[in-house]
């Protein structure tokens, strides 16, 4: 709460001058794209979005990150009834969704002296790691070391707030918290049409010893033309403390009692992307 009041004096003291930086603000916006489409005997679909909306204008930037990637296989199944002679075949087509992680988040920049202040807030869904729903708000201060035609390199440190909901609450948790969060955001030219980025993002209940998670993306883009350009991307996802997952109950013999138990996930997570980036 400290850290938000101090963020909210900041960009108070000088109203007038922000709102006149803001009428030139400069947007930019990047959109990757992905389909993968299977049929026949066995069908599967796969449709990933990343739209990311920058904009700058003196000493304001502003950030806005609409991400999802859904997931979806088809299984048949057929049965045959009359005689070996003149059978009659029946065929049930299931869908199953397989994958299904979302999440949107923006975030404003406030330039100072020699470092900024900052606050954001995000929206994030993982059906198949136990996350419904996460909300959650930060704001804090940060400092950039380098910025140059070569590369950057910046640093900030901030005060959380979460509201999360997950898929099968534990009994008697806890779905609000306050945390902390350190995010280090480096990019570096490595030829005239090539980039190395790389940005990670550390998470940690303030209320709960051993509560961390982090979320860290290495990419690498090559420009094509003005507009176009080919990116590789692996976005690494730890959780220490992974949510409960449903797990079915067997009997000795093997058959479904009815019954599902909570038994934690995988703390790991990995995402690996190969997409064609639009810039408009």
């Amino acid at each position: 709460m400290r850290v938000l009041l101090v963020v909210a004096a900041v960009l108070a003291v000088e109203p007038a001058t922000v709102w006149a930086q803001d009428s030139s603000f400069v947007w930019r916006n990047a959109t990757e794209l992905s389909f993968v489409s299977t049929g026949g005997n066995a069908s599967a679909s796969t449709l990933g979005l990343k739209a990311v909306l920058t904009g700058t204008g003196g000493l304001n930037s502003a950030k806005l990150e609409v991400v999802g990637i859904r997931g979806e296989t088809s299984f048949t199944t057929r049965t045959a009834t009359g005689s070996i002679d003149s059978p009659v075949i029946t065929e049930t087509t299931k869908s199953q969704l397989t994958a299904e992680n979302y999440f949107a988040r923006a975030r404003y920049d406030r330039a100072l002296a020699s470092a900024f202040v900052f606050f954001g807030a995000g929206w994030h869904r993982n059906t198949f790691a136990g996350i419904q729903n996460r909300y959650s708000s930060v704001a804090g201060l940060g400092k950039t070391l380098i910025d140059g035609e070569s590369g950057r390199f910046k640093a900030d440190a901030g005060a959380t707030y979460t509201v999360q909901r997950d898929v099968d609450p534990a009994p008697g948790a806890d779905d609000g918290y306050l945390g902390s969060r350190v995010t280090v955001d480096a990019t570096r030219r490595v030829s005239a049409s090539a980039d190395l980025a790389s940005l990670m993002v550390f998470d940690e209940s303030v209320e709960e010893s051993g509560d961390y998670r982090f979320d860290w993306i290495n990419s690498l883009k090559m420009a094509l033309s003005e507009k176009l350009a080919f990116q590789t991307s692996l976005q690494l996802l730890f959780d220490n403390q992974p949510l409960l997952l449903p797990v079915a109950l067997l009997d000795l013999s093997g058959e479904a009692t009815g019954t599902k138990i909570l038994t934690p996930g995988d703390k790991l997570d990995s995402i690996l992307t190969l997409t064609l980036v639009i810039k408009l």
